[in-house]
């Protein structure tokens, strides 16, 4: 132990009474981000997962739990050398995270050669796709998986022709746009503009002076505190535009300090905190008694991915260590009741379930993601085809290819 701390892996080790201690406890790793630009998102899923085992006495199937907390830092070689830390040091008997696209891409390999069973919640595309890792599951969304709906109700309900679209310039923001931009222009739409500023980028005056005057809507495919920076400095710059927006730029985690800059921000959520069920209402008053804010997404998936370990650990009756037992029994998790509503997986381990379209509204003196129209049972493939959207690319930068965009 003094060894993973020197190394820098954070061990929280959960007290329980001895009677309940006899077996061995079960080792999680959870890896998240309390530096740079995505540590907003970082801290709160880990005051997410903190909820749930508080929430659960530190108990599951039956067995104490000790959770290990690696901070990525948002590096993808960090992030390799943690998860490596956790499995081979601590020999965690799972692991939760990281938050990053391109995290998950870096260990990709790592999870399949150590078989190391994994509830990710970073939304990479392909890991459960044309390169599905069989022990990974998502119960959260891929990157796309919740612009797609977003895409529908723009052209459907909204009857927006000409949008455009900007993000941070790294694999999710690729994806979460592209994900957008082929539902929309599908049912007819426009993306006229497509800007990437960097994930680090101090502020984003270039490119909102390159907007264009006649546009329907902007769409926001920004993640961490960036999506803050950037509505903020749109409305600075007296830009009225419609805000739309992918699951991360309007989090309730960052919303009352946006004040009216965010009032009207129509997103795509497979969560709100507004969602009216008995297991979310806990949660939020949870994580506003412990932490004076309501949870955003970020807290939301990793009290998710607790539930899904949970029943799992339940079908195997705590016996973790049959590592091919135990990830057959994730992957066929079916909650009929969750902190996100009813949810299943698919055959390639990732999350099918309610997605809602929100919009920004003040409700008793706060703003709130009001939740105007639910999806049910949205897949990663939308309504395509599961064979024939596997045989097009991976959802990038460049596609799908941009046949509209205006100089």
């Amino acid at each position: 132990m003094k060894g993973a701390l020197a190394a820098g892996v954070g061990s929280q080790i959960l007290k329980v009474p001895a009677a309940a201690a006899q077996a061995v406890p079960i080792q999680v790793g959870f890896l998240t981000v309390k530096t740079g630009p995505l540590a907003s998102g970082g801290i709160q899923m880990e005051q997410g997962l903190t909820a749930f085992f508080k929430e659960r006495n530190h108990m599951l199937g039956g067995r104490k739990v000790e959770v290990h907390t690696a901070d990525t830092a948002g590096n993808p070689a960090q992030t390799r050398t943690k998860t490596q830390e956790l499995v081979e040091r601590i020999k965690v008997n799972c692991l939760i995270g990281p938050l990053a696209a391109f995290e998950a891409l870096a260990i990709d390999d790592y999870i399949r050669s150590s078989q190391t069973p994994i509830l990710t919640v970073a939304g990479a595309e392909d890991m459960t796709q044309r390169k599905a890792n069989p022990w990974l599951v998502r119960p959260s969304s891929t990157s796309a998986q919740p612009s797609h709906p977003v895409g529908d109700y723009a052209a459907k309900d909204l009857k927006m022709k000409r949008v455009a679209c900007i993000a941070d310039d790294f694999a999710f923001g690729h994806e979460n746009v592209a994900g957008f931009q082929r539902v929309f222009e599908d049912a007819g739409g426009k993306v006229v503009q497509k800007l990437w500023p960097p994930l680090n980028a101090p502020d984003y005056a270039t490119y909102i002076s390159q907007l264009k005057p006649d546009l329907d809507g902007v769409y926001t495919g920004h993640a961490g505190s960036n999506g803050f920076k950037f509505i903020k400095q749109l409305r600075e710059y007296g830009n009225t535009a419609q805000i739309l927006g992918g699951f991360t730029p309007v989090d309730e985690s960052l919303l009352q300090q946006m004040g009216d800059d965010a009032l009207g921000a129509i997103t795509g959520n497979w969560y709100s905190a507004q969602l009216d069920n008995p297991i979310n209402k806990r949660f939020v008053a949870a994580i506003q008694k412990d932490y004076k804010v309501d949870p955003g997404v970020y807290a939301a998936e990793t009290y998710l991915c607790g539930e899904v370990l949970e029943q799992a650990l339940k079908d195997v009756g705590g016996k973790i260590e049959d590592k091919n037992a135990f990830m057959k029994a994730l992957k066929s998790v079916k909650l009929k009741e969750s902190l996100r509503g009813p949810m299943h997986f698919d055959e390639y381990g990732n999350v099918v379930g309610n997605n809602y379209i929100r919009k920004v509204e003040r409700k008793g003196g706060k703003l709130v993601n009001a939740v105007v129209k639910t999806y049910p049972d949205v897949s990663q493939f939308w309504t395509y085809k599961p064979e024939e959207f596997l045989k097009q690319p991976v959802y990038s930068r460049d596609y799908p290819p941009a046949k509209n965009l205006e100089q």
